[in-house]
């Protein structure tokens, strides 16, 4: 061993230090291997295999240990100046830094696929918290970079923090406007991933797919993604169609356009006629009753028909309206369901369709609703009524064939 000893500092000095460096190199290396090639592979069908993120994070952890050798032997190896010392080690340290706060990132990351498999994830993602935290971690880790890198203690910085407060508070805006959004929207479940929100101030009509800190992503129906400040989700309106998917049914609020100039009084004969429908005997029964007992009473000795009490084929549709959907299967009998007239118009007398269906699902709402109205524009004519219709250049092809 002194045999060795006399040998190594009979070399050169610069021949010293050149073996020291390899030494080192090569103790760094076996470091190295042996954490990356053996420890990981041994350990590897003990990690969660749905998930490369974890391994992810041994390797940038299993990455600090080789510079910690470097770092602490550098100071090992013989005849360096010292301006390398220094700046081998600082640059090793900076490096374990990263590497380090890698790691952290990387397994806040997989702690997040952790909970995004839980069914609750869906209504409390805690996406956006976890990118505050890795925010912070990668913000410690430059200053303690920079102080590294240096030569300065940490608290030397960050003292110096309160003189440009102003400038990171203008610079990470967005971010803390966005982590305050982000709290709100979880805190108060404002927005799930999943719900179906509407936004045309943004050009979003979807679902939302995904949602971080800064930005909140929705599917429209027409597959585009549409990305969202994360802040604007509390500053600006929105619509979140959520509270119709939980009730279970989806509202129709549609107005036939009857043209005022077919509502009229309805005749005896004609009363009877309206009979032959089964969901109106109840009513013109009734109806009947009611008006024969009014005119009775209040037109004793009258025989003025325009001083009585009729009924009305507009009247008469409404009680049609409102009876089929009664009985119609794919109403929801658990919500409100009325048939409405509403003020007249320039274009006719809206005639307001109000319910909702037993079902959330869009193309079977669309069908349902298509089918409902299918029937009642083809059961107009029956009651003697039309809808309005601006009139088209076929309209006067007949006057002007006349003349």
């Amino acid at each position: 061993m002194e045999e060795l000893s006399t040998t190594f500092h009979a070399q050169p000095l610069w021949l010293q230090s050149l073996i020291g460096l390899a030494l080192l190199a090569t103790a760094a290396l076996a470091v190295n291997y042996v954490l990356k090639h053996v420890i990981l592979r041994l350990a590897a069908p003990y990690l969660d295999r749905k998930s490369k993120t974890i391994d992810k994070a041994a390797a940038w952890l299993a990455t600090a240990a080789p510079l910690m050798v470097i770092s602490r032997g550098i100071t090992l190896v013989p005849n360096l100046p010292e301006e390398i010392y220094t700046v081998v080690r600082n640059t090793a340290q900076a490096l374990i830094v990263i590497s380090v706060a890698m790691a952290i990132v990387k397994a806040l990351t997989y702690a997040n696929e952790l909970y995004e498999r839980l069914p609750r994830s869906k209504n409390r993602p805690i996406k956006g918290f976890v990118q505050v935290v890795k925010i912070v971690v990668l913000c410690g880790a430059a200053i303690i970079l920079i102080s590294v890198l240096i030569d300065q203690s940490p608290l030397l910085l960050l003292s110096g923090l309160g003189a440009i407060t102003a400038v990171l508070l203008l610079v990470f805006k967005d971010t803390i406007l966005s982590l305050v959004a982000s709290v709100q929207l979880t805190t108060q479940d404002m927005l799930r991933v999943g719900d179906w929100i509407t936004m045309p101030s943004m050009g979003a009509d979807g679902d939302v797919i995904d949602i971080s800190l800064h930005t909140v992503k929705v599917q429209n129906f027409d597959k585009t993604i549409v990305t969202i400040p994360t802040h604007r989700l509390v500053s600006d309106s929105y619509q979140n169609w959520r509270g119709m998917s939980e009730s279970g049914g989806r509202r129709i609020k549609r107005s036939l356009i009857i043209d005022q100039n077919t509502v009229r009084f309805l005749s005896d004969e004609e009363v009877v006629e309206l009979k032959k429908f089964k969901m109106l005997k109840d009513y013109l029964a009734a109806k009947r009753e009611e008006i024969a007992e009014w005119n009775a009473r209040e037109l004793s000795g009258e025989d003025a028909p325009v001083n009585a009490r009729r009924l009305t084929n507009l009247g008469t549709l409404r009680a049609y309206i409102a009876a089929y959907l009664e009985w119609h299967p794919s109403i929801s009998k658990d919500f409100t369901l009325m048939v409405r007239q509403l003020p007249p118009g320039p274009q006719g007398i809206p005639l307001e369709v109000y319910c909702f269906t037993n079902t959330t699902s869009w193309g079977i709402y669309e069908g349902m609703q298509a089918d409902i109205f299918d029937h009642l524009l083809a059961i107009l004519p029956e009651f003697d009524l039309k809808l309005f219709q601006e009139p088209s250049g076929g309209d006067f092809g007949p006057a002007f064939e006349k003349h």
